[in-house]
């Protein structure tokens, strides 16, 4: 049976990393969170105090440092330079700092060289902000996932709450609009729906109906 590629695009806290998982689930498929690979990069930076407006001393951690993806038992393991930082790349200090790292072509063109050797063969699904546009501009199914302001800041408090940060959700607003901006006006790879993508706004939608949605595109795909 055909192995197609997926890409999955959209803003923070849009659901992309959960649909994504659980449609490489339901496929059989390899789950690919780019954005993961950004963060492991970014916490690196912060933890050896180099200003992530600094672009030489990313520069010159981004050439020395390796980041990979390995499957675990309870979903994608992330390694820097054979560390596990899984849980440690998802805090508050990463996630502001890390539009920033990753707005640095030759950080993006780093990453983007070893993602597109992972989903060379197919059977993957990537999830980030221009996997459709950039990392995998032929892949076979497309999906650009959008929620309003205020559902996606109720969720990260939601997730935050879940590891012991509390965090108020009028400054998640601001801080996810900012994101958001900054992710759409870079000059390296901004976000942006490809023109053959599929819309998903998941606002009132869960995600068992996103996961159908994409699963059924993908089984159309494979079949025709």
């Amino acid at each position: 049976m055909k192995r197609i590629a997926i890409a999955i695009d959209g803003p923070a806290a849009s659901g992309k990393s959960t649909t994504a998982k659980l449609v490489a689930q339901r496929l059989g498929y390899l789950h690919l969170d780019t954005g993961a690979m950004y963060r492991a990069l970014t916490f690196e930076v912060l933890r050896k105090k180099v200003a992530p407006d600094d672009q030489a001393g990313v520069k010159k951690l981004a050439r020395q440092s390796s980041v990979r993806l390995e499957q675990g038992k309870h979903g994608n393991r992330v390694l820097l330079n054979g560390e596990d930082v899984t849980a440690e790349i998802r805090t508050p200090r990463v996630t502001q700092a890390v539009s920033a790292v990753s707005s640095y072509p030759f950080v993006r063109e780093l990453m983007v060289q070893e993602q597109r050797r992972m989903a060379a063969e197919g059977g993957i699904v990537l999830e980030g902000r221009d996997i459709g546009t950039v990392v995998l501009p032929k892949a076979e199914l497309k999906i650009f996932m959008v929620a309003n302001v205020a559902e996606r800041a109720r969720r990260r408090k939601k997730d935050l709450a879940l590891v012991g940060e509390e965090v108020d959700e009028h400054e998640l607003v601001e801080e996810i609009s900012e994101r958001d901006r900054k992710d759409s006006t870079r000059e390296a790879s901004p976000l942006k729906m490809a023109a053959d993508a599929f819309e998903l706004d998941t606002t009132n939608v869960t995600i068992e109906q996103q996961v159908e949605f994409i699963v059924k595109k993908a089984n159309e795909i494979i079949q025709e």
